[in-house]
């Protein structure tokens, strides 16, 4: 099996077309023609984990963090931590793949990962993503409207939330007077013709345009084939930053709390209080995610549960939400079993061989003063 396979399999999850616009997502270091065996899983790269990676013989790393994130002006193998990396994943032909902000925002990617650990249901994303889609118009000929739309459902054209293929069409008749130069497909040349023509039109994301064109002009039987395409502002109802849901049965806050430990595996939070000592719908973010508090209460959740936050921040929640920092590294590693799940459905033949690491790269360690000891 090829590296581009695997990428092209995680690609249609987590586009990257998707991603923030000055992220790095994608290939970090090696070839997408490469020869895959083992596959490790991982938060982000380090020493450590690259040592288990050559251990376990792995020709592919999985990253959520990229290795590269700005732009490389010199490598210093003597002093520069991710140039000796860089290094030793040449001279053992490793293939990096980083799947970061795209995976944050995709549907079942880190959020929604976050919410269903946390038990929660009805999930859906929390700030739906904009200006990802434009509209493809196109004039065709009746008798070969069926054939271009397949064409165009073939590159992932028609896709509006869970449903696929979906398209709208008119009837209505097109003219045309071809130069002496032309050879159309319908009527003759330099002869005013008409054609009972299908207006077809059909939702595109922006990354898959390129795609669909070309398939459009090879299905459509016109030398000249007349389309449109109007950018779109809908919210997406697919990708979009952080998840909210909702539980079952609310529970009360002290229980929350304990739920939420419980299920993130946490040793310890911070938090500050919401308005409501019952918590039924919750919002949250992986990662970094303070910048959308007022989105999660617009959103009517009882609590908010993210990484990073400011004081500040916990002042401009008090009395509004229930404000958990759960940890960056705590609130993203849920990611890993999913993509393992994926990756070892897609490709049977390599599910005995993709690992999710045995350590932790969080730089994160917690004091307990009463035991004296650090974890």
């Amino acid at each position: 099996m090829r590296c581009k396979e695997i990428i092209k399999f995680l690609d249609d999850w987590a586009p990257p077309g998707i991603a923030w616009e000055r992220d790095n997502a994608g290939l970090q270091a090696g070839s997408p023609e490469a020869e895959i065996s083992n596959i490790l899983l991982c938060l982000e790269l380090t020493a450590q984990i690259l040592d288990e990676a050559l251990s376990k013989q792995c020709s592919l790393i999985i990253t959520h963090h990229p290795l590269i994130f700005n732009g490389i002006k010199k490598l210093n193998f003597a002093s520069d931590p991710n140039a000796q990396l860089l290094s030793l994943l040449i001279k053992n032909d490793i293939t990096v793949l980083s799947y970061h902000t795209n995976l944050d925002y995709t549907k079942s990617g880190v959020s929604c990962q976050l919410a269903k650990v946390l038990g929660l249901k009805n999930i859906l994303p929390l700030v739906p993503l904009k200006s990802l889609q434009s509209k493809l118009v196109v004039f065709v000929p009746v008798d070969s409207k069926e054939q271009v739309m397949k064409a165009l459902f073939a590159e992932g054209a028609g896709t509006i939330g869970n449903y696929s293929q979906c398209s709208f069409s008119s009837s209505g008749e097109g003219t045309f007077y071809g130069s002496s130069e032309t050879k159309p497909a319908i009527g003759r040349k330099e002869t005013f013709t008409r054609v009972e023509e299908a207006k077809v039109e059909v939702a595109v994301e922006n990354w898959k345009l390129a795609a669909v064109v070309s398939a459009l002009k090879n299905a459509h039987p016109y030398e000249e084939p007349a389309f449109d395409i109007y950018p779109l502002q809908i919210p997406h109802l697919t990708y979009g930053a952080g998840a909210i849901g909702d539980y079952e049965q609310p529970m009360f806050d002290d229980l929350f709390l304990k739920h939420t430990r419980n299920c993130l595996q946490l040793n310890n939070f911070r938090y500050s209080k919401g308005k409501s000592s019952s918590i039924g719908r919750v919002a949250v973010c992986g990662g970094s995610g303070i910048e959308y508090l007022k989105d999660a209460i617009a959103g009517g959740a009882d609590a908010f549960i993210t990484a990073d936050i400011k004081y500040h921040s916990f002042h401009d929640a008090a009395g509004k939400i229930y404000l958990i920092d759960a940890g960056h590294f705590e609130t993203e590693i849920i990611i890993l079993p999913e993509i393992q799940r994926r990756l070892s459905e897609q490709f049977p033949q390599l599910s005995s061989q993709i690992f999710i690491t045995d350590y932790s790269s969080n730089p994160v360690k917690f004091y307990i003063h009463n035991e004296g000891i650090s974890i």
